[in-house]
Order: structure tokens, then sequence, then C-alpha cells
């Protein structure tokens, strides 16, 4: 009902006051609504601003102050002036140049604009599927901004999957703690993006177009309160003690950003669902990113690629002792050139610590992109952010020189300004001289990669690495993923184990690691986890031992232009089909529980689809490497039945009968 009164005042404030001219001294409500119009926004403008947010009548967010201080303690959102309000409708189609999910983005949603006096706008913008605001502000010069007041205040009884923080400085790789909101101590932690159970839809919390400005997290605020937090402008910084990467801040200042007056600041979203399978398609993040900054993108290559360091190397059956040396690495390439895989890594190892042009005696890195290019499969380049950052223009102009496909660049662990900033250099820098960007030890996607394409993927993701020294890497953290980090962008996880157990049998070993879940639980991940640039994590002697699995692997792309989620439960399950010419993908995945499905394929196409199936062995519950393959032919109209056994997982490639493909 209160919101029906909202409603009344804003269609009768606008027909007196109109939209021109200094509104002040009464309370004012203005709203919009989605394009379907399930999603409506409140923003009240009185002595402070605030937004609230119902989904089907029901109330989501309850009203939530915002504003924004800076120099000399001006507060942006104190006593506010309304001179302006636009409000209008877009639609329009985004084609990305790689694409995770679609080809085409439908991009629908109505904007508001409410500019004050005191030269500051806000914009507020509701699609079928959430919610974003920003702040610009039209101040001449540079402007320090001392905070930022983000504030969500949901409504009801809510549960929040947490990923919590120790502190600022951190690869933002965690664990998703479920826990009530309001029983939360206030104070607590969390990187982002955090997913929050309503009594209604999930909502993510989000940011994009973040440039020049820290990054956002959220802390609990007691009750049912999240709150915006953000890492000080570093004044000081050092390396710490025997440590070529993991630059501390010392000194903070008593300001967020120091930056440009005038500009447009980076969103804050909400991502809406009102069922857990629309947190998959979901690309808000995308589409309120900047536009693409590179005028011919078209160099730029997704692919799979061979990774050294999870398997540590452990090459057998061959003349040479294994390690980081050029024979091991012309066996890689040999590999990939095998399954046509399109790059290799060289990973830590290459060079010594803190030089990036002293390359170690025992490897001829000129060598190996000179015999990769011969086998079509390029290089890529492990390198330590810090040192990059010391050696920068030298460094790459001798990789371009060299002919390196793209950099794998680690270890920033922060996204305060100066860090953010520094993430925006390196793709620029990079998509000069044609390379692929790879960021390690990094904050979570928000918007670079639609402005830089080049940065093809990012970690900031607990993934297949930590096998290696922990047990935290569960099937119900596997299928917890997609609904929450893979929503913000790809996503490196490193997938591709070939050693796999059920949880009873796993085991650390950190030199030579498994995963804990069945091989099809693993294979799955190629076509469910979203990475342009997709590793295969265990040694080239385990694929090659396992030729199907890898043959089948090989033949999954990157790169997707539909997605239908079948079925979907945070933390427990995903089907979904994906399409690439003329093939389809389908991918299952279970948590610890053993599931049956039965898959109608009708967004097939008329005509006969030839199937290639990796399912769970009859004993994958006892032993997880047990899978097996079969092959059938379907059609729109026929049924198939999946078992998945505990932490399994099902693949399917569907090729066109009678199609070149």
């Amino acid at each position: 009902m209160k919101y029906q009164k909202k409603k009344i005042a804003t269609i009768l404030t606008l027909l007196i006051l109109g939209t021109k001219g200094v509104f002040c001294g009464q309370l004012k409500t203005y709203e919009i609504q989605s394009p379907d119009r399930s999603i409506e926004l409140f923003v009240t403008v009185d002595n402070s601003i605030s937004y609230s947010v119902t989904v089907d009548g029901k109330s989501i967010i309850e009203p939530s102050q915002i504003f924004m201080t800076i120099d000399n303690n001006r507060v942006l959102g104190k006593d506010p002036k309304v001179l302006d309000v636009k409000k209008h409708t877009v639609r329009q189609a985004i084609k990305p140049v790689i694409p995770e999910k679609f080809a085409v983005i439908d991009d629908h949603f109505t904007e508001l604009i409410i500019t004050f006096k005191d030269n500051y706008s806000l914009v507020f913008r509701v699609y079928n599927n959430g919610v974003a605001y920003r702040f610009r502000t039209t101040i001449n010069g540079e402007i320090k901004v001392i905070s930022e007041q983000v504030t969500f205040n949901f409504a009801g009884t809510n549960h929040v999957c947490f990923p919590e923080e120790e502190s600022f400085f951190s690869h933002n790789e965690r664990s998703y703690l479920y826990l009530q909101l309001d029983t939360m101590s206030a104070g607590r932690l969390a990187s982002l993006p955090v997913l929050v159970e309503t009594e209604g839809p999930r909502v993510l919390i989000a940011e994009s177009a973040l440039r020049d400005y820290p990054g956002m997290w959220v802390e609990s605020g007691g009750g049912n309160t999240l709150k915006g937090i953000f890492p000080h402008y570093a004044l000081e910084s050092r390396l710490r003690p025997n440590s070529d990467r993991s630059v501390v801040v010392t000194k903070y200042a008593d300001y967020i950003a120091k930056t440009k007056g005038n500009r447009s600041f980076p969103w804050r979203i909400l991502a809406i669902a009102k069922n857990d399978g629309d947190l998959i398609t979901n690309q808000l993040v995308f589409q309120l990113a900047e536009e693409l900054c590179i005028k011919d993108p078209s160099w730029i290559k997704p692919g799979k690629v061979a990774w050294d360091w999870w398997n540590a190397n452990n090459v057998y059956g061959v003349d040479f002792r294994a390690g980081v040396n050029t024979r091991t690495y012309k066996y890689y390439i040999d590999f990939a050139s095998k399954f046509g895989i399109e790059y290799i890594i060289l990973d830590e190892g290459w060079y010594r610590l803190g030089n990036l042009l002293d390359v170690v005696p025992e490897m001829d890195v000129e060598d190996l992109i000179a015999y990769g290019k011969k086998k079509n499969v390029g290089i890529i380049l492990w390198v330590v952010w810090k040192t990059l950052d010391d050696q920068l223009d030298v460094a790459l102009d001798t990789f371009e020189k060299w002919g390196v496909s793209g950099i794998k660049v680690d270890f920033m662990q922060r996204d305060d300004q100066e860090a953010v900033n520094y993430y925006w250099k390196i793709a620029a820098e990079a998509a000069e001289r044609r390379m692929l960007v790879d960021f390690h030890g990094a904050y979570k996607p928000s918007g670079l990669r639609r402005a830089y394409p080049n940065v093809i993927t990012r970690e900031s993701v607990k993934g297949l690495e930590h096998n290696k020294w922990s047990r935290d890497i569960t099937p119900k953290h596997n299928v917890t993923l997609p609904f929450i980090r893979m929503v913000t962008g790809p996503m490196d996880y490193t997938p591709g184990a070939m050693i796999n157990a059920q949880p009873e049998n796993f085991r650390i070993i950190f030199n030579r690691p498994m995963s804990m879940g069945t091989r099809a639980h693993q294979v799955a991940m190629y076509i469910i986890y979203e990475s342009p640039l997709q590793m295969m994590a265990d040694s080239p002697s385990n694929y090659l031992k396992e030729p199907e699995c890898t043959e089948f692997i090989s033949r999954i792309p990157t790169t997707w232009e539909d997605t239908h989620v079948l079925k979907a439960s945070v933390g427990e399950y995903l089907l979904l089909a994906r399409k690439h010419g003329n093939s389809w993908y389908i991918g299952a995945m279970t948590d610890e529980n053993a599931r049956e499905f039965t898959l109608k394929p009708d967004f097939l196409e008329d005509g006969k689809y030839s199937a290639e199936i990796i399912e769970d062995g009859i004993n994958a519950d006892r032993y997880g490497s047990d899978y097996r393959k079969v092959t059938r032919t379907i059609s729109k109209s026929d049924s198939l039945k999946i078992k998945l056994a505990p932490s399994g997982g099902w693949a399917a490639i569907m090729r066109k009968c009678g199609v070149k493909q």
C-alpha cells in the first residue's frame, strides 16, 4: 500500500511541478519500472536521497540511503535540490567481441536521471533482471572522494552466500558461507559478488564500469543491511621482505579516490533472478560496462591452454628429465598440436624472479615460440605483476618481438584506486601489442573486458588449484560458483583433472593433485564454466593416457552463441545447453547427491543430431574416474535420461547430421 501512495505522490509532484526548476521543501518520490513492469524502483528525495525496490509488488530493498562525500566535506546527497528529472526507455543490441553466453545481448532498460544543484546527478536503470545506479559529477578540476555511501537494506528474512574476507589484501578466492543476514554481527567483510536469498528472488550484488576508483566490497551492517565499503587511496606501499610480488599498502589516505571532477562513477548493481537459472544468463556487468576501446579486435583468439603448474610438470614415459626446460615445453606443444589446443602457458620458473628478461638457462623461449608457430600453438607467459610494472615497456616490447601470444599477470591482490588503474594500463599496453591478458591474484570482473576484450579471462575464484593444499573444492562448491562468481564474468577455474575421487577418497597431494568429484564432473565444467581462455590443468601425459576424454574436451568451444538453463539450484545442481555454430553442448553437474534428470532437447532445430555423451560410469560412486562414452542419434522430440552419480557430471556434444561443422 505504501508503494501505491508513493506512486500517487510521484504523479502529483510531476503534474504540479513539471520536471524543470529547483524542487525543494518537500518530499519527492520518483518511480520507474522495468520494461516488463515486474521490477519497480522508487527514488525518494527529501533531506537525503534513498532508493527502494519491489519485485512483482513485493518489497525487496527497503529505503536505502545514497550519498557521496567529496572535498571539504561536501556531501552530494545531503539537502539535495532537484534541477531536472528525465526518464526514457532504451532497447539496443550489444554484440560482444567475445561472446560468453549469447552472440547478441538484448540491452533493454528504463532510465531515470535526476540532476541536482551542486553539479551532480544520479542515474538509475531498471532492467527485467535487475537495477543499477551511479553518480555523475560535473565539477571542474580534480576532486577527492572521501567516501561513498552504498546501502542495501533488505526486506524480510534473508540468507546470504557470503565470501568472507580478512582484509582488502586478498586474491578474492573464497568459499561461500551460508548465513542468515539479520543474525550476522556488524562489520564482517566480503568481496563481491555476494548473493542474497530473499523471501522472493535471488539478488546478486555487483558493480561495473570500475575505472580510476577503488573496487567495492560489502560489510554486514547489522539487521538486514549490507553496506558498501572501499579500500582507501594508497599513499605508501612496500614489498614484503623476501618477496617479488606481495606489495602491501603501509599508509592510507583519508579518502578513497583522487580523480577527475567531471566523470561518471561505477555502477552499483542488484542483479535480480526470480529463479536460480536466471542468474546464469544475467549479463548486467557486461551491459553496464564501458564500450569497446580497441579499434580492431579481430586478432583476439579464444581457445584452450595446456597448463603446467597445477600438474607440477609430471610428464612421464619420455626420454628426457621433466621440468622447467625446453624439452618439456616442446612436449606440451606437441600435445597441444595433436589435439588442436590453441595455447600453452609457461608458468612460474621460466625466468629468474625479479627480472623478466633473465630467462633461466634451461629454457629457450624464442625457440619454443618458433616451434609453437610451426604447430599452430601460441605461448602465454606468466609474470609477476610488480616485476612487469617495473619493466613494463622493455618487457612487453621484448615479448612482442619474440611473438608471445599473451601474458598471465599474477599476485596483484588489491583493488584500491592505484591497483584498478594498473589493470587498465596493462589491458591497453597489451592490446597495443596484440597480446591476450589473463589476470590472476585478481579482483572480480567489473566491466574491463568489454572495453578491452583482450582481457580474456581472470581468476578471482577459488578454483582447482586449491586441491593441491585443501579440501575446499567440493562438488557443492563447484555447483555454487556458476550462480555467484560466474555471473560477473569469465572465471579461470582451471578444470581438467584426470585423477578423480569421491570426497571420502580424496587426498591432498601437492605435486600429484587430484579432483574431488567424478571424471564426468570435470568434463562438464568445459561446458558449464565460462572462460574464453580455458585451461587444461593436468599433465599432457595423463591426457595422452586418456585419449577418449581428451579428444572430447578438445572439441568443446570456449565461446557461446546461445545459452539455455534447463535445471538449476544454487549449490545443488545445474543442467544447461549452449550453442556454438551448428552444434549444441549440454553439461550437467551435481553436488554430493546423486540425481536423475530427463532432458527434453526442444532447443534443437528440426532434424537429427549425433550425440556423443560422457557420463558417470556405473561405479563412479566409489571410483571417481569411472566414466563411459556413449553415442546415439537424437531429435528435438526425443528425451534423454541423465543419471548423475554423487559428485557427478554429464556432458554431450550434439552435432547436426548432414551439416558441415
